[in-house]
Parts: C-alpha cells; structure tokens; sequence
C-alpha cells in the first residue's frame, strides 16, 4: 500500500433522480434517499441532488452541469431510467456526456444483478467519465440500488484516486 494511501479525501458527490413520479410528487424518492445515504456512510459528502423526468434532456443538463463546473463533484450517481419501458432513457441521455466508458463497472452490476435474478439481465446502466467525474447509473429500485452500490463501493477509492491523479498502490 501506498503510505497515505487511504480514502479519498473530501469527495464530493451528488445524486440525481431520474422519474416522472418523483419528479410530479406521486411517489417519494426511495432509490435516490438509499443512494444518498449509502454515500454518506462510504465517506463521501452529498453537496446536491435533484430530480428530473424521464427526459433525455433534462438528464443530460443536470449531469452536464454538475460535472463541468469549476468545482465539480468527483462522483456522480444516478438512478432511475435504466429499463426497457419506453420512457426509461438515461442510457441515452448518459451515454453522449462520457468522455470515456467505464464497461467494466457496467460489466459487474448487471453479472451481480443477474445472479440475484435473471431480470438483471434487462438493465442497461452505463458509466463513465465526464472530466474529472464518476458518473455511475443505477436501477430505480431503491433495493437494486442499495445492492449496486455494494458491488461498486469497493473500487469508488481507488477509481477516484485515479481520477484526481492521487498515490494508489497498483497491485
């Protein structure tokens, strides 16, 4: 390990809900709460979170904004319009913002997913770098949630570190 190598210090990240019954408050924002929370108790501090419809513009300004500003998060998470219904369009609005993919997180989710249910099969999370910024995309199922960002949580340091150009120990 690298001396100092530790948690990335002060990581900022925001949280974007991403569905029309949030956003018309006919439901409550489960999987965006689990996101933010989950957040917090990895060590991460949550500056912003919004709600959006399923709409691929409104997606892309929200994220687009976050991620290009001066002081942008270096994590954002995203959950909700991942799915086949026909107004599930975050893979979409997401995939145009990346400066680079990051398959081999998408890759990990959907394997976890599919090995708790074969629907995992039918979610098309993507990730990736816009920046200096994680971009991840999760379900809108905040048990889905809760369970992705155990599968990712696990590399958010070390990703990060890149990122930022931090030590990281290379195994």
């Amino acid at each position: 390990m690298v001396r100092g190598a530790g948690r990335v210090p002060e990581v900022r990240a925001c949280v974007l809900t991403v569905s029309d019954g949030v956003f018309h408050g006919e439901r409550e924002d489960g999987s965006g709460d689990l996101l933010a929370e989950r957040a917090t108790a990895a060590g991460f501090e949550v500056v912003d979170r919004a709600v959006v419809p399923d709409e691929v513009g409104a997606i892309m300004a929200h994220v687009v904004t976050w991620a290009d500003t001066p002081d942008a998060p270096e994590l954002v998470l995203v959950t909700g319009g991942t799915g086949f219904a026909p107004r599930d369009v975050t893979p979409e609005a997401l995939a145009p913002v990346y400066d680079r993919r990051t398959p081999g997180i998408d890759e990990a989710m959907r394997a976890f997913s599919m090995r708790a249910k074969p629907h995992g099969m039918l979610s098309r999370g993507v990730s990736g770098i816009r920046g200096r910024t994680l971009i991840l995309s999760f379900p809108g199922s905040p048990k889905a949630c809760d369970e992705l960002f155990g599968v990712v949580e696990p590399v958010l340091d070390h990703a990060l570190k890149l990122l930022r150009s931090d030590p990281t120990e290379h195994l």
